[in-house]
């Protein structure tokens, strides 16, 4: 079976270690718009691939259920306190690791289980990648605004 999703999902996850290795903490400290920083937006792609994987194990252990739907700004909106409170630092480690964790739950995953999530016809329960390259392009657009090089 084909999982093209994961190359892509690889790639994103790769400029988010590039992308942490290569700021300051000042530099994750900048401010993006609604009040976010870098850092924020980090721990918002923490937070949905944490998530994604809770999901993703809870489904293999107890099958796969369409989810009620989610509030998605509310919750975004809440995150911003709680993300601000964390070291930017541990915010680039942690959505690294949290992209890590989802993708490798997705990679080990048997054909039959990523056919039926197929099944859902939300792609981006496999393509994490999406939301990743959105908010890493608008980062690196406030970096290069700023007359930083980044080379992701």
């Amino acid at each position: 079976m084909e999982r093209p999703w994961e190359k892509e999902n690889a790639f994103e996850r790769a400029r988010i270690k590039k992308l942490a290795a290569s700021l300051s903490d000042a530099e994750l400290n900048l401010p993006l718009s609604a009040g976010w920083t870098i850092a924020v937006a980090l721990v918002h792609l923490a937070f949905w691939d944490l998530r994604a994987a809770v999901i993703t194990r809870n489904w293999k252990q107890n099958g796969i259920k369409t989810m009620p739907s989610i509030d998605v700004d509310p919750v975004n909106d809440a995150l911003v306190p709680i993300s601000l409170a964390i070291p930017p630092r541990a915010a680039a480690n942690l959505a690294f690791t949290a992209a890590d964790e989802i993708d490798n739950e997705l990679e080990q995953s048997p054909d039959t289980f990523i056919k039926t999530v197929e099944a859902l016809g939300e792609p981006y329960r496999l393509y994490r990648s999406k939301h990743r390259k959105m908010h890493l392009d608008e980062i690196i657009a406030v970096l290069k605004a700023g007359g930083k090089t980044i080379n992701l």
